[in-house]
């Protein structure tokens, strides 16, 4: 049967990192702060649905609860949480960013062709197994962790910025399980929960910044230098 071959595996989770990374590229091209808050939800479903698949046929079922507790809180709750911060805070649109729409968009290409050359350096198919499943996925979690980065250095606002580092969080996640088939549970089920407090955490101190300063613009945060 299909479901029992590695090859048709390998496409499944290779048409759901792609469209991993055509969020993300989104996300930097879209303004709107639902849309990107819904849009990382999506990331975090593909992510999950990717987990349980490579779960499937590497007989891996440790993952399996990685993937539940990333379909649980990343796609569902934290968006949930994101949203109805937006609604307190009032405000749904990004402002400018530091490098317009268009260079954006251009330098998120050439961070996912960067992904790609430093992904094949690390492919070695004599060392493949019948099951591996990592080889197109690197490319797409290394192109994630530096567009996620490249998102919190070029955002102004701190909730684009939180999206972006959990963006930057699912690019690790993507690489841990394609690599290795997931680290020990206790080590992912550890840095998960640590990611998810520190986003609540993040989540109260913007609500605090927009109480105290009106904006969510980091930038201007610069200005209570003594």
């Amino acid at each position: 049967m299909f479901w029992q071959d590695p090859q048709f595996g390998e496409r499944l989770i290779t048409m759901m990192a792609a469209l991993v990374l055509v969020l993300q590229i989104m996300m930097v091209a879209q303004r709107g702060l639902v849309t990107n808050i819904r849009a990382f939800g999506l990331q975090s479903f593909l992510l999950a649905a990717i987990a349980a698949t490579i779960a499937h046929f590497n007989h891996a079922p440790h993952i399996y609860v990685v993937a539940a507790l990333t379909l649980i809180f990343k796609a569902i709750l934290l968006p949930l949480v994101l949203e109805r911060l937006v609604a307190k805070i009032e405000i749904r649109l990004e402002i400018e960013p530091f490098l317009n729409v268009p260079v954006s968009v251009i330098v998120s290409g050439f961070l996912t062709l960067l992904g790609y050359v430093v992904a094949e350096s690390f492919h070695r198919p004599e060392e493949a197994g019948p099951a591996s499943l990592g080889h197109n996925t690197l490319a797409v979690a290394i192109a994630l962790f530096l567009i996620g980065f490249f998102m919190m250095i070029n955002r102004r606002k701190a909730l684009t910025q939180v999206l972006a580092l959990l963006c930057l969080e699912n690019g690790l996640f993507l690489a841990a399980i394609s690599l290795t088939f997931g680290m020990p549970l206790i080590v992912e089920a550890g840095i998960f929960f640590d990611v998810l407090v520190a986003t609540l955490l993040l989540a109260i101190l913007i609500y605090r910044i927009r109480e105290t300063f009106d904006s969510m613009d980091v930038s201007r945060l610069s200005r209570l230098k003594g």
